[in-house]
């Protein structure tokens, strides 16, 4: 009985195999589309952080916010991330010595580059950092 029993089951690894193979691919590749998109906003985010702190070093509002988008490019195209429109606000109404600078990145990236797949779609990745203004730095 036991010896009719194991005929009657031969294959049947081979079957599951070939069916949760395709489910297993597809889990596969959702956690790598994860994990990218984890990574373009940790990149964004280093890219905010960056433009401010680049902008906080300047000795007036429309430098810094030169600087600002300069570098949020340069940060950008370093780290890799592929930007359909990449748009840099920088906000200096505090732009004084003891005061702030704080620039807000947002990326749109296709779902398609993530993914590593043909995903229709965009996502737009956003970064917000504010760096403080040196109070003693020399200003003209």
């Amino acid at each position: 009985m036991m010896a009719a029993q194991a005929r009657l089951d031969r294959g049947t690894v081979a079957v599951e195999l070939t069916l949760f193979t395709p489910l297993l691919v597809l889990v596969l590749l959702l956690l790598v589309a994860a994990a990218r998109l984890v990574s373009a906003r940790e990149k964004v985010n280093d890219a905010a952080h960056q433009a401010a702190r680049s902008a906080s070093i300047v000795t007036s509002p429309r430098t810094a916010a030169a600087v600002a988008v300069s570098t949020a490019h340069r940060a950008i195209t370093a780290g890799g991330v592929a930007c359909q429109r990449l748009e840099v606000s920088t906000d200096t109404t505090g732009f004084h010595p003891g005061g702030s600078v704080t620039v807000q990145l947002t990326c749109t990236v296709t779902l398609s580059d993530l993914a590593l797949l043909a995903v229709p779609g965009t996502r737009a990745i956003s970064a917000r950092f504010t760096a403080p203004i040196d109070r003693w730095v020399g200003w003209p």
